[in-house]
């Protein structure tokens, strides 16, 4: 098996980029990636800690991520599962990069910087949710932004309704949790999904 373990071998297995590829790279967000990040009602966060990478996916109304300038984005932390992989990372090494995505839109925008926790009353009141303010936010300075081309999305299909599978083409995730982990009941799971996803989103 052949395995690549230099930048050099690694660029001369491919063509060198093309000179937009190469110029597209920007230090700041300007108003194309700030109308962007407004429409975005998703996006993948990237990080690493003591445990390795890791990546974790948010979301919620398009406009959720604020841009407070051209360099400055806050990530409201909704509620979730508790685990805090993500913020645990962040506190540990504050390098992180975001992908952001818009339903329909082939292109991606991707943004790398330095990361930070916060939890200013100030600054989580305004991302507040149904009366829920976030328990913190996560304050991304951003130092490399760029668009993505849409080819990997439209070899997915990915805003393509006849490839989405039908319900039950894959177990539910309490089943998979009861499957996993022993004396969980798949049933009780399924309600409690539920009941998270209907009443406790914020």
């Amino acid at each position: 098996m052949s395995v690549i373990d230099t930048s050099d071998d690694l660029r001369t297995t491919y063509a060198e980029p093309g000179e937009a590829a190469s110029k597209k790279l920007m230090p700041r967000l300007d108003g194309h990636a700030r109308a962007f990040i407004a429409l975005s009602p998703f996006l993948v966060v990237a990080s690493r800690g003591p445990g390795g990478a890791d990546c974790s996916p948010r979301g919620d109304g398009p406009g959720f991520v604020r841009v407070v300038d051209d360099n400055t984005v806050l990530i409201p932390d909704r509620k979730g599962n508790n685990l805090l992989d993500t913020l645990g990372n962040v506190v540990a090494d504050p390098e992180v990069g975001l992908l952001f995505f818009v339903p329909g839109v082939a292109e991606t925008l991707r943004a790398n910087g330095t990361a930070r926790i916060v939890t200013d009353p100030a600054l989580l009141e305004p991302m507040a949710v149904r009366g829920q303010v976030p328990a913190s936010a996560m304050e991304v300075t951003i130092r490399q932004v760029y668009f993505h081309c849409g080819r990997a999305l439209i070899r997915a299909k990915l805003w393509d309704p006849d490839t989405q599978i039908e319900k039950g083409g894959f177990p539910s995730l309490g089943r998979i949790i009861a499957d996993q982990v022993a004396g969980i009941d798949a049933d009780e799971a399924d309600k409690r999904l539920e009941e998270a996803y209907t009443t406790r989103l914020y």
